[in-house]
C-alpha cells in the first residue's frame, strides 16, 4: 500500500499536501488560544483588521503566482532551463512594480483604512503604528510567493508544500516565544517576517539546487513571456479579486455593526472550518497540472481521462468528507470548549457548526471543478463564478445590515453559505458541459 502510494511524484505531491495541512491544522490550534490568552479578543482582533490589509495589498500579485505554477512546469517539460529563468524574473519584475503601487497606496490611505474598519481609542493608534510595516510586509509575499510557486512548477510541490508549513511554524514559534517574553501584538509582525525571510531563502536554494537557474539577470525578461504570464494570471487574478470581498468584506461589516471584538470569533470559526476543507483540498491540488498536460491534446480519450479524473475526485469527497464532517459537527462544541478553555465563547460552536456545513463543505464540491477548470486554461469560468459567490455575499449582508442595524458571526454564516453553493453549482455545470461537448477547447 505505502509502495503504491508513493510510486509517482503526482501521488508524492498529493500527500505532501495533506501532510503539510494536517501540520498547519496543528499549529493553528496551538497558536489561536496562545494569542487569545496574551492579546485578548479585542487586540488580537486588530492584528486580524491588519493581516486583513495585507490579504487586500495581495490584488498586487496579479495571479502571477498560479500562472507561474503552470508555464514553469511546461517549460520544465521541455528541459528548456532559459525559458524558466525568463518566466521567473519577468514575474518578479511585474510583482515589484505592482507591489510598489501597493505599497504607496496603503501608506497614502492609511487613515481612511483605519477609519473604514471604525477604529478609535488605543486600537486605532496601534493599528497606524503598524499599518506601514505591514505594507512592506506584503511587497515581500508577493516575491517569495513566486519563488515557492517556482518550486511547485519545478516539479516538487511537495516541498513547496513543506517550506510553507516550515514558515508557518516558524511564525507560530517566534510569535509565541515573544509573546511569553512579555512583547504584545509586534510579536506577531517579527514572527510573520522571519517567516516570510524563512520561505524566501529555503526557495531560492531550492531552485538552485533542482534547476540551477539565475534569476536576477535582466536579459531574463521577455515581453512575449510578459504577456503570457499577464493573460493566464489576469483570470486567476479576476477571481481572486472578487472572492477577497467574501472575508474582508464580513471582517469589515462585523467591526462597524458588531464590533472589533467579534472578528476573532468570526476568525476562528471560519478559518478553523477551511482548514478542514484543506485537510481533503491539498491532495487535490496537484491535479491540476495533470489535468494541464493530459489537456494539451483534447482528443477524446484525453477528456474521457480528464472526466475520469474528475469523478474520481468527488468521490473521494464524500468517502472522506461525510464521516469527517459529520463526526465535527457532532463533537464541536466539547472539542471547541477544551481547546479554548477561558477563552471560549458560548456562540462559537454555532457559529463554527454554520461555517462547517456552509462555508467548508459547500465549496469542497467545487474543488474538483475549479482545478479542472484551470488545468483547462478556462479561468473566465472561475471569474463568473467568484463574481456569482461575493455578489450574493455583498448584497446579503448588506440588505441584512440596512434592515436590522446590526450583524453577527451567525448571519454572516448563513449568507456565506448561500454565497459558496451558488459558485459551486455554477462551476460543477459548467464542466459537466465541457464533459458532454463533442470538444474542449482552450480559450
Amino acid at each position: 500500500m505505502i509502495r503504491r502510494l508513493f510510486s509517482s511524484q503526482l501521488r508524492i505531491n498529493m500527500v505532501s499536501g495533506v501532510v503539510a495541512t494536517v501540520v498547519n491544522v496543528v499549529v493553528l490550534a496551538i497558536a489561536y488560544p496562545v494569542y487569545l490568552h496574551f492579546l485578548g479578543y479585542e487586540t488580537y482582533g486588530v492584528w486580524l483588521i491588519l493581516a486583513t490589509v495585507l490579504t487586500f495589498a495581495q490584488l498586487g500579485n496579479l495571479g502571477i503566482s498560479s500562472a507561474i505554477m503552470k508555464l514553469v512546469a511546461e517549460e520544465h517539460g521541455r528541459g528548456n532551463t532559459k525559458g524558466i529563468q525568463s518566466y521567473v524574473t519577468t514575474s518578479l519584475g511585474i510583482l515589484l512594480v505592482t507591489g510598489s503601487l501597493a505599497l504607496i497606496l496603503i501608506l497614502l490611505f492609511q487613515n481612511q483604512i483605519i477609519s473604514a474598519f471604525k477604529l478609535s481609542g488605543q486600537n486605532a493608534v496601534i493599528a497606524s503604528q503598524f499599518l506601514p510595516y505591514i505594507a512592506f510586509l506584503s511587497v515581500c509575499v508577493m516575491l517569495v510567493q513566486v519563488l515557492n510557486s517556482t518550486i511547485s512548477g519545478l516539479g516538487r510541490m511537495d516541498i513547496a508544500n513543506y517550506i510553507l508549513s516550515g514558515g508557518r511554524v516558524v511564525t507560530v514559534g517566534v510569535s509565541l516565544i515573544l509573546l511569553w517574553l512579555g512583547n504584545g501584538i509586534e510579536s506577531l509582525l517579527i514572527g510573520n517576517v522571519l517567516s516570510w525571510i524563512f520561505v524566501g531563502g529555503t526557495s531560492v536554494l531550492v531552485i538552485r539546487k533542482t534547476a540551477n537557474i539565475r534569476l536576477l539577470r535582466l536579459g531574463n525578461l521577455d515581453k512575449q513571456r510578459y504577456k503570457r504570464l499577464l493573460r493566464f494570471g489576469a483570470g486567476i487574478f479576476g477571481g481572486s479579486v472578487i472572492s477577497m470581498f467574501l472575508s474582508p468584506f464580513n471582517k469589515l461589516m462585523l467591526s462597524r455593526y458588531a464590533g472589533v471584538s467579534t472578528i476573532p470569533v468570526y476568525e476562528i470559526a471560519f478559518a478553523g472550518s477551511m482548514q478542514v476543507r484543506a485537510l481533503i483540498e491539498a491532495g487535490l491540488r496537484a491535479l491540476m497540472p495533470e489535468i494541464s498536460r493530459i489537456g494539451a491534446n483534447m482528443t477524446k480519450y484525453a477528456k474521457d481521462r480528464i472526466s475520469q479524473i474528475y469523478h474520481r475526485a468527488m468521490r473521494l469527497i464524500f468517502l472522506f468528507g461525510i464521516p469527517m464532517y459529520g463526526t465535527l459537527v457532532i463533537f464541536s462544541p466539547l472539542m471547541l470548549r477544551v481547546w479554548l478553555g477561558d477563552r471560549f465563547v458560548e456562540t462559537l460552536p454555532g457559529d463554527f457548526r454554520i461555517m462547517l456545513i456552509g462555508s467548508s463543505f459547500l465549496s469542497l464540491l467545487g474543488v474538483p471543478a475549479f482545478y479542472t477548470i484551470i488545468g483547462l486554461d478556462r479561468v473566465r469560468y472561475l471569474v463568473t463564478s467568484s463574481i456569482i459567490a461575493a455578489s450574493c455575499n455583498c448584497a446579503t449582508v448588506i440588505i441584512h445590515c440596512a434592515l436590522m442595524g446590526h450583524l453577527s458571526v451567525r448571519s454572516i454564516g448563513l449568507y456565506m453559505a448561500m454565497s459558496f453553493a451558488a459558485g459551486t453549482a455554477y462551476l460543477i455545470c459548467k464542466v459537466r458541459h465541457l464533459f458532454t461537448g463533442d470538444n474542449v477547447r482552450k480559450g
